[in-house]
Parts: C-alpha cells; structure tokens; sequence
C-alpha cells in the first residue's frame, strides 16, 4: 500500500485563498528590507506567497500588496519584474506541464 503525500499549502496574499505550494511563488524580504522573488523558496527572510497567474501580479501591483505585508515602500519596478516573471512562469507551464 502506497502511503499519500501530504501536499503542503501555503496563503495567497493578494486572494486570500490557500493553494498547493507548487502553484505559488515566494517574495521575500530580507533583514536589510530589500524584496526580492524566490523562486527556490529558500531564501533567508520573511516571505509571502502569491499564485503563478498574472491577473493577481497585476492586482499584487495596483493594490501595492508588498508594501502592505512587508511594512516597507517597495518600488514599482518590482512589480514590473514580478507581472514578467509570472508571465513566464505562465507560459512554461504550459508548454512543458507542472514539471518544474
């Protein structure tokens, strides 16, 4: 008998919905205040989860999400850079399946 795996679920910050941690990516901030995306989900820091769609990154920018969870002024081009990595994170999931 093959024992299942827990899946393990993480927040949505800008729905407020929980998700499978694979179907979201990690922001961080660091100790210096700098936010940043991690990818691997191993950078040291306080992080927050957002799902891989770009209708929510767009969302995550109009409503300034990060500031609000982080507590400090995160600048546009962050959330110009996460929409694009996103996007692409988007279209390679559809090209190659859910394999990372």
């Amino acid at each position: 008998m093959v024992k299942q795996r827990k899946i393990p679920m993480r927040k949505d910050i800008v729905l407020g919905e929980m998700k499978p941690k694979k179907e979201l990516v990690r922001i961080v901030k660091n100790k210096e205040g700098e936010v940043s995306i991690d990818p691997t989900g191993k950078k040291p820091g306080r992080g927050a989860y957002i799902s891989l769609e770009v209708a929510v990154a767009k969302k995550a920018k109009e409503e300034h999400t990060f500031n609000k969870a982080f507590g400090v002024k995160v600048p546009d081009e962050f959330y110009d850079e996460l929409v694009a990595f996103v996007d692409h994170q988007a279209a390679r999931r559809e090209l190659f399946g859910d394999a990372r």
